[in-house]
């Protein structure tokens, strides 16, 4: 069977035109600097950042990771959201392996993290009692206060607070081109406070793998070093930087379809008694909701019943969901999706 899958848009697969490039894919040894592919794509992800230089890693947790190295020492503190991507979901990867603290402020619910809660956190470098701050992230777009875009406005004024206090800016941006989309923006807008961004390929830009990091060219520099040390070291990887470039020369304008259709989705399930779509979503391609109290079905027996029905859904929580549309999901996949829903609920 042919799913339709609203699970998340990390199980985008490679379009017939990225299959193309990949099997045509002019190739060297990367960890050399011979691919010629990668240098390609290297090139191009700079240039949209507005960054000197660029780095391509395997994944978008590498990429923050390796950032995050490259700031900080063993024993510095970074200041981010508690329901960050990188706080939650990365395996605590910057305490295991970098030494580093993370210090979490609460996320408001659009997403920003509170610029006097972000003064507060900062340490008294002087007391030798604390940690050193170094870093403060953010997250564009927010994935779990509901893929809600950050503002450049905001994003200056964080940038601006990080510069007067010898701090510096990471934005883990996997999707902010959803983000520069949504508000019609240009991305160089929306990142350049930032010393480091980190952004997919994959998800909305529909690669099979692969993220890009971008900062000054010294900042890549150590980089490199780095993505090395933690084994991410590739080698003729321009068969999958090729899927990369179409992505980031064909794939960014029509994210805005992905944002029509979350749009539609969530408007049918509007219609549907037991279901509750949070107020303002879809913000982006997410659609988070969760089921009324009076529902006499859970999320487990939904998301069963869904996929009998061809339909797969991240369901593991009794009554929380978020559904995430994609290059894979159309105009008959929306109007299906709903069918389905009602079925389920009914």
């Amino acid at each position: 069977m042919e799913y339709i899958d609203l699970r998340s848009d990390t199980v985008t697969k490679p379009t017939p035109e990225m299959r193309e490039v990949m099997a045509e894919a002019e190739v060297g040894d990367d960890v050399f600097r011979d691919d010629p592919t990668v240098n390609r794509l290297e090139e191009i992800a700079a240039e949209k950042m507005g960054k000197e230089a660029s780095i391509f890693v395997p994944s978008g947790t590498m990429g923050n990771l390796i950032a995050l190295l490259v700031h900080c020492q063993r024993g510095d503190e970074v200041i981010l959201g508690n329901q960050s991507h990188i706080f939650l979901n990365e395996a605590g990867g910057m305490s295991a392996l970098g030494g580093i603290q993370p210090n979490p402020i609460q996320n408001q619910k659009d997403g920003t993290l509170a610029l006097d809660d972000i003064l507060a956190s900062i340490r008294d470098s002087e007391d030798v009692h604390q940690p050193i701050t170094r870093l403060i992230c953010l997250e564009n777009t927010q994935n779990i206060c509901g893929g809600v875009p950050l503002t450049v406005e905001y994003t200056r004024q964080v940038g601006e607070l990080a510069r007067k206090k010898g701090l510096s800016l990471h934005i883990d941006g996997a999707r902010i081109f959803n983000a520069a989309v949504a508000q019609n923006v240009p991305v160089k807008d929306l990142v350049e406070p930032a010393d480091s961004v980190m952004f997919c390929l994959s998800k909305g830009l529909a690669s099979p793998i692969g993220s890009m990091l971008v900062g000054t060219g010294k900042f890549i520099a150590r980089a490199r070093h780095i993505r090395k040390m933690l084994g991410g070291g590739m080698r003729q990887v321009g068969v999958i930087a090729a899927a990369g470039i179409v992505s980031l020369e064909k794939m960014v304008d029509r994210l805005a379809d992905d944002h029509m259709r979350a749009r539609k989705l969530a408007e049918g399930l509007h219609q549907i008694k037991g279901i509750d779509v949070d107020e303002g979503s879809p913000h982006t391609n997410m659609i988070y909701l969760n089921l009324s109290m009076d529902a006499k079905v859970d999320l487990i027996q939904v998301g069963k019943s869904m996929k009998d029905n061809g339909i797969l859904l991240d369901a593991y929580h009794p009554r929380r969901l978020r559904l995430v549309t994609h290059y894979w999901i159309d105009d008959d996949a929306v109007e299906k999706s709903i069918a389905a829903f009602k079925k389920a609920l009914n």
